[in-house]
């Protein structure tokens, strides 16, 4: 419950330059140059119009103005997700939502309860998980499996976006058997006999993606509302999303238009590279738009480009042959370094910031390649092209990136409940280094540097990501590599002022100063003087985007 009252009406009556609102009597962590602490802010049209002690900032407040007594809560800036896929979060009406499953059973359960509300032949869909790590068994649904739940209906289950599942239905409208060739960067796995087992890899997954039916305009407009307002709940106010199609930014933009947006997006546009580089070409020069084309609540943040795979799905592109490998095997890559050099300069002769899904070092080797290259051709120092994810960068690297102004917007959170996996696949060596924050920092400063949390690939918690940096630990209390923890404020700083830059909006939003968007969340505990153990915890009670309030608990 928040107390809120007017103004003292007498003293500001008919004053038009009053605020329309003010927080007072809070922890206002300002997160401005000096890290200043204080207690009061004032809005005005939706931009900070004053901080200040509360004696100060209530004295602004006329007639009209709402005042909000905090209590003593923490206020920080509004928290910015660098890398999300957040139109996941509303689609629970929509999906079979496989990321509480536990066990191949569980998993099998939940899409038998799914298909008993569809009609035979329409298609079933799965929200994002990831079998490896999740279920017991540690491993992929088999298509002979899924058919057993669902023997009347398609059925394909996306995971974390580079292994899927269909059963035999699904294969089948699509023309897929065990005759078909697999395609350039991807496979149709086999059983010991030559069968499909229904799981598809990398780019074999486009087949079956591209022939699941679209949603309606309707049906998109409702998921992202409800995605919004789940991301606000968690006190979020931007984010960046992190491989947009086409059709979700016009939904965006019809959120935006409308005025029913309540989650400031930067879009990472990513179309499929086309195998005919004139084709990219056309698709980069397109309608003259390029990156940081938009306003406050959508622009284009930039184009995404993906470029190895994952650490638990045994694809990041490794220096070293992986552990247990028998045949040289290093990982994988979606194009060869000479494409990705091709996409990338295609890309920045049309002014175009590209950001590189890359996790392991040699992959990260190679788009540091493809970067440099490009820069040649036409200077990217000032344009923050981006190494996403990067969780197995080395030291080197931070700094060849640093000398380029490249950004790296990493999520930590990953080595919440993967730690294990990893280390399993790869090593503890290679776990304890994996995402390696504090060694960043120092190499290339915290203003080039973001964190998101990759959603639903990981919790979207962002107080869970801020415990994962200062801790380090795992669901089980296992810390690994401890010696890469930071300190709250640097957390913090991830998730706001640094992040800001993400989108070059460092002078609109990220700390709380007056002239910045009045984008802020009330917190249920103080984060600054929690034991560490309950940073976790930590909830948004008021969430405020623009001065208006999107979230109360």
């Amino acid at each position: 419950m928040w107390f809120a009252s007017p103004g003292p009406a007498a003293a500001q009556q008919g004053d038009f330059n009053a605020p329309d609102l003010v927080l007072i009597n809070g922890k206002v962590l300002t997160l401005d140059e000096r890290s200043t602490v204080t207690e009061a802010v004032a809005i005005r049209d939706g931009k900070i119009l004053a901080t200040g002690s509360s004696a100060s900032i209530k004295a602004l407040a006329g007639a009209e103005t709402r005042v909000i007594d905090v209590s003593g809560k923490t206020v920080i800036p509004g928290l910015i997700d660098t890398h999300t896929h957040f139109k996941a979060a509303g689609l629970s009406d929509y999906v079979v939502i496989m990321g509480r499953a536990k066990t191949v059973a569980e998993a099998l359960e939940a899409i038998k309860a799914f298909a008993a509300k569809k009609k035979p032949g329409e298609w079933i869909v799965g929200g994002a998980w990831h079998p490896p790590s999740q279920l017991a068994e540690k491993r992929y649904l088999t298509r002979q499996e899924i058919d057993s739940v669902a023997p009347n209906n398609p059925v394909y289950l996306r995971t974390v976006g580079h292994f899927s599942m269909a059963n035999t239905m699904a294969l089948q409208k699509v023309g897929i058997d065990k005759t078909t060739a697999d395609p350039r960067g991807g496979s149709f796995e086999r059983d010991a006999t030559g069968e499909l087992t229904g799981v598809l890899v990398e780019t074999a997954i486009d087949q079956v993606e591209k022939a699941v039916p679209p949603w309606t305009e309707d049906d998109e407009i409702r998921q992202f509302t409800i995605a919004e307002s789940v991301l606000n709940s968690f006190g979020i106010t931007s984010a960046v999303e992190g491989a947009t199609e086409a059709r979700d930014i016009r939904t965006l933009q019809q959120l935006a238009a409308s005025g029913r947006a309540t989650l400031r997006t930067g879009v990472m546009f990513r179309p499929e590279p086309p195998a005919d580089l004139t084709a990219w070409e056309a698709i980069m020069s397109g309608n003259g738009a390029s990156s940081g084309f938009g306003d406050d609540w959508l622009k284009f943040a930039g184009i995404k480009i993906f470029y190895d795979g994952g650490m638990t799905l045994k694809t990041a592109l490794m220096r070293d042959v992986y552990p247990d490998s028998h045949d040289d095997y290093h990982g994988t890559s979606q194009q060869t370094p000479e494409r990705l050099k091709q996409l990338v300069s295609i890309c920045n002769r049309n002014g175009w910031r590209v950001g590189v899904h890359v996790v392991g070092d040699l992959g990260i080797d190679q788009v540091l390649d493809a970067f440099e290259s490009a820069d040649k051709e036409r200077s990217i120092r000032d344009r923050r092209f981006v190494l996403i994810h990067a969780s197995l960068i080395r030291p080197e690297q931070m700094e060849r990136a640093q000398k380029l102004g490249v950004r790296v917007d990493f999520q930590n959170v990953f080595m919440w409940d993967k730690a294990a996996t990893v280390e399993r696949f790869l090593g503890r060596a290679t776990a304890d280094r994996a995402v390696p924050t504090r060694t960043l920092i120092a190499k290339m400063g915290l203003d080039s540097l973001g964190a998101g949390t990759d959603f639903p690939v990981n919790p979207m918690n962002p107080f869970l990501n801020m415990y994962v940096m200062v801790t380090r630990k795992d669901p089980n209390g296992n810390a690994y590599g401890a010696a890469e923890a930071i300190t709250r404020e640097q957390a913090l700083r991830l998730y706001t002022s640094a992040a800001s830059r993400y989108t070059f909006d460092e002078a609109r939003k990220g700390t709380i100063e007056p002239g910045k968007l009045a984008d802020f969340v009330v917190l249920s505990a103080d984060y600054m003087a929690v034991p560490d153990d309950q940073i976790k915890d930590i909830k948004a009670d008021l969430t405020l985007v623009g001065g208006k309030i999107v979230f109360q608990r």
